[in-house]
């Protein structure tokens, strides 16, 4: 009889230390789970915070040998006005032989799109409600002086690249005939892009 009661005794003792080991084991289980989880999120985190701000558009950045030491160096991004149409802006960094620069900025739209106007300067205005002016330098590039490309323009960014701060975004304000301003956003990433492309072969 002492004996069945002390075989019972080790029996329930056994079976207690399981499930409190079961239990210990569960909430061990929960606790990596939970921690795991929490490695994963701030991992997340990590990745989402560094593409938002340095994201790998510096990529987009093409050197080109235009003439024996003469370099281009060419940024294109696809952006959007206020209508949703689409404008090319290509920003460019072209270094001459004799070491001159100039940085510029093309916008082109479809045909039709918008009639530019050549007499008045790109707007650039952040989110801060600072403003800065880009003069139009757009004849050089059309053969027929007369008869220019009514949806292309191209401005002189080099006076003001620098002012322009990498972490704000901006606004370009496109000036136009016969209708209101085009205004297209474009995301701080690509201010920074437009600064890097501003250092390159310093």
């Amino acid at each position: 009889m002492q004996s069945l009661f002390l075989m019972s005794f080790k029996w329930l003792f056994k079976m207690q230390l399981v499930r409190k080991i079961r239990g210990l084991t569960r909430e061990l289980w929960i606790r990596m789970s939970n921690l795991t989880s929490g490695i994963i999120l701030v991992g997340l985190m990590m990745i989402l915070t560094l593409g938002w701000f340095y994201p790998p558009a510096y990529a987009a950045i093409r050197p080109l040998e235009e003439a024996p030491g003469q370099m281009v160096y060419q940024s294109r991004q696809t952006l959007h006005d206020q209508h949703g149409k689409s404008w090319q802006a290509i920003a460019f960094k072209r270094v001459n032989p004799d070491r001159q620069t100039t940085l510029y900025l093309r916008l082109v739209g479809f045909p039709g799109v918008a009639d530019l106007d050549r007499s008045r300067p790109l707007t650039l205005t952040n989110s801060l409600g600072q403003s800065w002016m880009a003069a139009d330098v757009s004849q050089p590039i059309f053969t027929d002086a007369d008869r220019p490309e009514p949806n292309v323009g191209q401005y002189d960014l080099q006076p003001i690249i620098l002012d322009l701060d990498p972490a704000v975004p901006l606004r370009l304000e496109l000036p136009v005939l016969q209708q209101a301003d085009v205004l297209i956003p474009m995301p701080s990433t690509l201010v920074a892009e437009w600064r890097l492309l501003a250092t390159q072969s310093d």
